[in-house]
């Protein structure tokens, strides 16, 4: 099973993509709803893979991942981001600044699972 930390703040998109990567099989999920819960919940977790939500009140994405990577544990998580705001500007940046993948929402929840895994296997 690959143990994924999923943070998004909104409850629907939570629950779709929850849906999705049980269906799959392949993951077991520990789902955040805010940047600050990732943080407190990450190390105990000891996630495979971050999928994390860019815009959210309090912590946006990125700050929750540099917050996340403080910890020596979770320095080499991949990290998947989701983000409505799908510009090429703002994607160059995440990857340069060492996101594995970068999901534009809305997102197609059949395709997450696999997006998910080659995302990783890029990152490996």
């Amino acid at each position: 099973m690959i143990k994924i930390l999923h943070v998004e703040d909104d409850a629907d998109i939570r629950e779709i993509a929850l849906m999705s990567l049980e269906l799959s099989g392949e993951f077991d999920v520990l789902q955040c709803s805010s940047g600050q819960e990732a943080v407190a919940k990450a190390a105990a977790f000891a996630p495979d893979v971050f999928l994390l939500d860019m815009m959210m009140p309090g912590m946006t994405g990125r700050e929750t991942l540099d917050n996340m990577r403080k910890d020596a544990q979770l320095g080499n998580v991949p990290a998947i981001f989701m983000t409505a705001r799908a510009q090429h500007s703002e994607i160059e940046e995440l990857f340069n600044n060492g996101a594995a993948e970068v999901i534009p929402k809305p997102f197609d929840p059949m395709a997450l699972p696999e997006q998910i895994k080659l995302a990783m296997k890029k990152s490996a």
